[in-house]
């Protein structure tokens, strides 16, 4: 008996390629999402710099940053979806392309419409690469023990391109001109692209009918409504604003017909009978929730950090370098600890840490207090790395194999959407607690008032033009009315992360590790050879 168990697994590892081989691969995709990662916040130090040179309008600085996320988002289930029809690595490759194209377009920009354009096509190569990485990787690991342990990885590979982002950005701009932080991605792209070549292995769903391009159109174009009426809410667009309403409803709209085409195609784009398994939605959910309570939390305290206790952008992002090392063991630990711990209490756990360090964290006041930053941070990082891991894992362990692509553009797309609401809702929470206080400072004008109720940096602006008393007194009263409304608002993010704790009971108690029939088509990645040959067929 064991004898012949012996030999299924060898025959597995040998179908799926020698564990070096693996281990390989999951180096080439890393080096891609931390491509794909840098350029999400590499830009963001780089914005001053942008505004001196091409001097674009208010809404062209909008686009400018916005664009990239939200073209990503758009596109996440319509190239994860194209992915496993036509091929994962092919996609992948593709996207390295685009990718490289759209970064040296970018960096020679002469005005605002051009870097918007460059950057709606870095989205496209983003959202070809995203899925393509988390789908390759669910069918080089087959083993769910060993594709835990990768996911942990490439989860912490993510918290390290995010947090490097604007160091390196930092870096170039001292050095060089602002296009430099979208040329490095040049010279990588032209070394991923023969390497992915020759070393990633070929695979697609083994599904049949039509590619259904309607109704990826409709997942496209509802997706993209609807991140653009939820960033107009977070960027403080009213919500019966006629461009957040129009936005908000179109895009629900078409979703709602793409649910409704799915449900009767023979043939669909995404299988929505996924969502019928308890651990998939379960999972989708709590990735939602996450992002939701987190992603609005963090720009809040970016503001705390350099707005009341007054630190630069360099001592702000070192400031939250602890939550990145610590999503970064999280990520590293994830395996070991689903192991243990089972998907259930993982998920649980990380929310209710995570809960834990937002309580922790309303002891922030108006002086600094670096040990309870470092503490409340540390477990912040943690808790949330440990949260998005379990999800990440249980929802594409559930997924078939051969909808994987699919199933990665539904979590990134769940990903990106809770921060996005999260942003939003908590931005409205933040700013309800906080604008009565600068309303009521006796002997300031009320449109002065009304100015300095929009947020503490132009409270701050307000208090320097009116000078004096008044001008202390409204500057005292914004600092102590956002400290009352950013701990209103940890104390709704922890409520959201406790619903995330109860909604997480519903994944499953253990870890199953069951290998599927060594014979089915889904149970290893086809030797690249193989694969090749049934793609080009």
């Amino acid at each position: 008996m064991s004898g012949t168990t012996t030999a299924a697994a060898a025959l597995r590892r040998r179908a799926a390629g020698d564990g070096a081989d693996r281990w390989v691969v999951l180096v080439v995709l890393c080096v891609s999402l931390l491509l794909v990662a840098l350029d999400a916040t590499v830009l963001h130090v780089a914005m001053p710099a942008v505004t001196e040179d091409l001097k674009p309008g208010g809404i062209q600085l909008l686009w400018i940053v916005d664009t990239y996320p939200l073209v990503c988002a758009s596109l996440l289930i319509l190239f994860g979806t194209l992915g496993d029809r036509m091929g994962r690595r092919r996609v992948l490759l593709l996207g390295y392309g685009i990718f490289g194209v759209a970064s040296g377009v970018a960096a020679l920009a002469q005005d605002a419409q051009a870097l918007i354009a460059a950057r709606a096509l870095l989205g496209v190569g983003g959202a070809m690469i995203m899925p393509a990485t988390l789908s390759i990787l669910r069918q080089v690991f087959p083993d769910r023990r060993e594709r835990a342990l990768a996911i942990g990885i490439w989860s912490a590979v993510a918290a390290v391109g995010a947090a490097v982002g604007p160091l390196l950005g930092g870096f170039l701009l001292e050095h060089f001109w602002w296009g430099s932080v979208f040329l490095i991605n040049i010279p990588l792209m032209l070394v991923s692209l023969p390497v992915g070549r020759l070393l990633l292995p070929e695979s697609k769903g083994d599904r049949d009918g039509p590619w259904d391009v309607v109704g990826a159109l409709m997942a496209a174009a509802g997706l993209f409504g609807l991140v653009l009426g939820v960033k107009r809410l977070g960027g403080g667009d009213a919500p019966l604003g006629p461009g957040t309403l129009l936005s908000l409803v179109a895009g629900a709209a078409l979703l709602a017909g793409f649910v409704r085409r799915q449900r009767r195609r023979a043939h669909p784009l995404v299988d929505l009978r996924m969502f019928a398994r308890p651990a998939f939605s379960t999972s989708v959910g709590c990735i939602v929730l996450a992002m939701l309570a987190l992603v609005g939390l963090e720009l809040i305290a970016a503001q705390y950090l350099q707005l009341v206790l007054d630190l630069s952008p360099l001592q702000t992002g070192l400031r939250l370098l602890p939550l990145t090392f610590a999503a970064m063991a999280a990520g590293l630990a994830g395996s070991s600890v689903l192991h243990r711990l089972g998907p259930r209490r993982m998920v649980v756990f990380g929310f209710c840490l995570t809960a834990g360090s937002v309580v922790a964290l309303t002891a922030m006041g108006g002086h600094d207090n670096p040990g309870l930053l470092l503490f409340g941070f540390v477990l912040l990082g943690f808790g949330l790395e440990t949260t998005l891991f379990g999800a990440y894992e249980s929802m594409l362990s559930e997924a078939p194999a051969s909808q994987s692509g699919g199933a990665a553009a539904i979590g990134e797309t769940s990903y990106q959407l809770g921060a996005g609401i999260g942003i939003a809702l908590l931005g409205s929470v933040m700013n309800a607690a906080y604008a009565p206080g600068p309303a009521s400072v006796p002997g300031v004008p009320p449109s002065a008032s009304r100015a300095a109720g929009h947020s503490l940096g132009e409270a701050y602006e307000v208090a320097g033009r009116l000078g004096g008393a008044r001008g202390e007194a409204l500057r005292r009263a914004a600092r102590d009315s956002f400290v009352h409304g950013l701990h209103v608002t940890l104390l709704v993010s922890a409520g959201l992360l406790l619903l995330g704790a109860v909604m997480a009971l519903r994944l499953p108690r253990v870890m199953h590790c069951e290998q599927p029939p060594a014979g089915s088509a889904s149970a290893v990645p086809a030797p690249r050879g193989i694969a090749d040959s049934r793609v080009s067929a």
